[in-house]
Formats: structure tokens, sequence, C-alpha cells
């Protein structure tokens, strides 16, 4: 989706995005959830009481589950890749007042990765089943790491 596609808020600023990029990332699969929208996902995951979603891992990265299990609390990251880039005043939906990217949990930001606490329900091979998602269907997730709380 462009850029241009996506509306500005009242009040709202961008800036010019560099034309070189710094890093490379490797998707290391997607995520499904019910939401087809960002309008539809909720504004924080619940890992407890959330709908079940589902990580479809690359099945080149299965080997690197060994030693999760079912029950585990995990850290998602992943590339909110629908996300403005170039945003750096927002007036979120929720508040009156605009607000620098960087005071905000707004996908839109110069670098969208997100970070969401689930909770593993199972393992099927390549495929989790977890709960505490807050993304629309076929974000591309990059990374795994466990929750130690």
């Amino acid at each position: 989706m462009s850029l241009d596609a996506v509306e500005l808020r009242a009040g709202e600023e961008v800036t010019d995005l560099p034309e070189a990029r710094d890093a490379a990332l490797i998707f290391i699969g997607r995520i499904e959830t019910p939401w087809a929208t960002r309008a539809e996902c909720p504004r924080r995951g619940d890992p407890e009481g959330g709908p079940d979603c589902t990580i479809l891992l690359d099945v080149r990265w299965r080997p690197a589950l060994k030693g999760l299990a079912a029950g585990d609390r995990l850290q998602l990251l992943y590339w909110m890749d629908r996300a403005r880039r170039d945003l750096v005043v927002q007036a979120p939906s929720h508040r009156d007042e605009t607000l620098g990217t960087f005071a905000l949990r707004s996908p839109n930001r110069p670098n969208p990765i997100a970070s969401s606490s689930v909770r593993l329900l199972a393992i099927d091979g390549a495929r989790l089943t977890v709960r505490g998602l807050d993304c629309v269907t076929g974000t591309p997730l990059l990374d795994i790491k466990p929750a130690r709380i």
C-alpha cells in the first residue's frame, strides 16, 4: 500500500524518508489473526482472553523452536508492513491532542517494528498457536524470543 493511500489526520506532520536503507531484515514467517484491517485490531493484545492466532513459521526455522512448549510466554517482534513510515507528529483517534511519534505506541513510525507478549498454546511442526496479538492478518514475523517474567 502506498503511503499516499493513508490519509493524514488534522495536525499530523510528515518528513522526507532517506533514500538509503541501513539494514536488511529476514521475515521468518507470517501471522494469521482474525483482523483484516488496522481498524479491527485491538489496541493491545490479551494473552489470557484474546483470540487464538497462528504463526506460520518458514519451515527452515523449525529447528529454532527447540526448547519451547505450550504454556510458555513469548515476545514476538513483527513488521507492521501497512504502516506509514514518514509521520513525525500524529493525531491518535483516542486522544484530543497531537503527539510526536516517539511518544506513541502507534504502528506508524520510521521502523514499524511491533512487539507483543503472547502465550504459546500449541506447536504443530512450523505452526504455532498463540494468544495475545493485535495485528492484521498476514503481518510479517521478525523474531520470537522467550519472555522471562
